[in-house]
């Protein structure tokens, strides 16, 4: 077993990025509910998402989506950001919500509409110059909803080409993160459905270029901490989209509908050598609250990774690798389940205290008055959501 001062030095260095697209109003298809208090601009999105870090210690970053958090100064958001006690990590591009890309993006057969896509991507570079951030995520909506739409092969070409003079544009200290998707929102055919595909471009785009894992994107029964295995293996894991999902893209808070799940991905990670800065795997939730209180439903997704993690370091890896090499098949699953079995609670209570937190962030968080405050303060005004 890792000594537990590996454990709790591992776990004060984690970072787990904020998405600033789960603090405005978002949900499902059918209906957002609005709530009080809800951020009306990026500056409010940043102010909230400090608070989960003050509160967590282990949050500092945040993703920006594109142009969702369009502002006219970029370098002042930024310097907000480092004002309220956060940063700006991931830029996100958006080229799924425009008339035009009706029929796809980057892949869409006509070349405006690609040099439309492209240029937006190339704004999010321009973005990332200008408020420090290293790692641009790409999500492409593309693909086709009936047999004979287009041309499969052709829309790979025409992908290739986008990302090709995107990552040219990149910075020596920049790199180019792909997300996959199996479906939604074209049903017969996506761009980029499964992370095959996504590392098949990153092979060819370069080093800059690394798969993004969304915890919520993979058919029933995926082994996804085989694909973070792989990954991991080929030095082209960048980041994780961390959500929970009972039947599609859920977006629900990580580690809800399988925390085993989560331990077992984590698990992987460690194994991989994935909590090592030098790695440069980013640690992102990718959630939309809908029904549930945004910021407490955000401290509550980064303590479930916290305690996923906890317990994924505490895998006795010598007894582990001892049974593995035996063939004791249910001696090996048994260390397994004794770590993920440990209540890993107080040791993380302990360690914030030991960072000058309070043990209980949900309860730091309620007690601190915030909630009521913004409530009060943010009247007025257009609250920002899907596509604001």
């Amino acid at each position: 077993m890792s000594g537990i001062a590996t454990v709790t030095a591992a776990l004060k260095s984690q970072q787990i990025e904020t998405p600033s697209w789960g603090f405005g109003n978002s949900g499902t298809r059918f209906k957002v509910f609005a709530q009080p208090g809800v951020p009306r601009d990026p500056f409010e999105k940043l102010a909230d998402a400090a608070r989960v870090h003050a509160v967590t210690g282990v949050a500092p970053a945040v993703s920006l989506h594109i142009p969702w958090d369009e502002v006219d100064d970029y370098a002042a958001l930024a310097a907000h950001a480092a004002d309220v006690g956060v940063r700006i990590g991931m830029i996100n591009s958006n080229t799924f919500q425009d008339d035009d890309y009706k029929l796809g993006s980057v892949a869409h057969p006509d070349a405006k509409v690609r040099r439309k896509a492209v240029d937006h991507l190339l704004h999010c570079v321009d973005i990332m110059d200008a408020t420090g951030s290293d790692s641009l995520k790409l999500w492409f909506a593309d693909g086709t909803n009936y047999p004979g739409q287009d041309d499969i092969a052709a829309r790979q070409d025409r992908l290739a080409e986008a990302l090709s003079e995107v990552y040219a544009r990149l910075g020596d200290r920049q790199r180019l993160v792909l997300e996959y998707k199996l479906f939604e929102p074209a049903f017969y055919t996506t761009d980029i459905p499964d992370w095959g595909t996504a590392y098949a471009h990153c092979l060819k785009l370069g080093p800059k270029a690394k798969v993004v894992v969304d915890t919520g994107h993979h058919a029933p029964g995926v082994n996804i901490e085989f694909i973070v295995a792989v990954l991991l293996r080929e030095d082209r894991l960048g980041a994780f989209d961390f959500n929970s999902r009972f039947y599609a893209d859920d977006d629900l808070m990580v580690g809800a509908a399988d925390p085993f799940q989560l331990f077992r991905i984590l698990h992987a990670v460690s194994l991989g050598g994935g909590f090592d800065p030098a790695n440069d795997v980013a640690f992102m939730l990718d959630q939309c609250h809908n029904i549930e209180p945004k910021i407490p439903a955000m401290i509550r997704s980064v303590m479930n990774v916290q305690e996923a993690t906890a317990k994924a370091l505490l895998v006795d890896v010598d007894a582990l690798r001892a049974a593995q090499l035996a063939g004791d098949v249910l001696g090996a699953n048994a260390v397994l389940m004794d770590a993920y079995n440990t209540d890993v609670r107080p040791l993380l209570a302990e360690l914030r205290q030991e960072m000058g937190l309070d043990p209980d962030p949900l309860a730091a968080y309620h007690a601190s008055g915030y909630a009521e405050k913004i409530a009060a303060e943010r009247v007025g005004g257009t609250q920002a959501g899907w596509g604001a």
